[in-house]
């Protein structure tokens, strides 16, 4: 199996899953044309993964902005990472915001509630 990564444009995030680190980022904009076509492939190459995963896997999600389609691709992917936590797997999800960015922090504070898995909220503070 290989790395998984996806080069940012206007409209959607740099994906870059690193076996080697098993470190799982998406960061910058998601708001592609079609949210489902778009992360289809990064849905089924997670479930590829978790059939020989890593030890441990950690997921870092750093969106400056996403739109409401994307908010419902993001939740499909939790849960395949949610599936496999409760299955006993060690993974956890790291939700960075600005720290001007209210609706970021609360979009991270309702996927700490909706997710039976460890969702960390790690504030990013702007360098003057």
């Amino acid at each position: 199996m290989n790395n998984f990564h996806l080069s940012s444009t206007n409209k959607t995030p740099k994906i870059s899953f690193d076996l080697d680190t098993s470190i799982f980022e998406i960061s910058g904009r998601s708001i592609p044309e079609n949210s489902l076509e778009f992360y289809r492939p990064v849905l089924e190459w997670v479930e590829l993964y978790f059939k020989s995963p890593n030890t441990k896997t950690i997921l870092q999600i750093n969106l400056e902005y996403f739109n409401t389609s994307s908010s419902k691709c993001l939740v499909e992917l939790i849960r395949i990472f949610e599936k496999y936590y409760l299955a006993g797997m060690d993974i956890t999800i790291k939700w960075f915001y600005e720290q001007e960015d209210e609706d970021s922090k609360e979009s991270g504070e309702d996927f700490k509630t909706i997710f039976k898995l460890p969702v960390l909220l790690e504030e990013i503070f702007e360098e003057e």
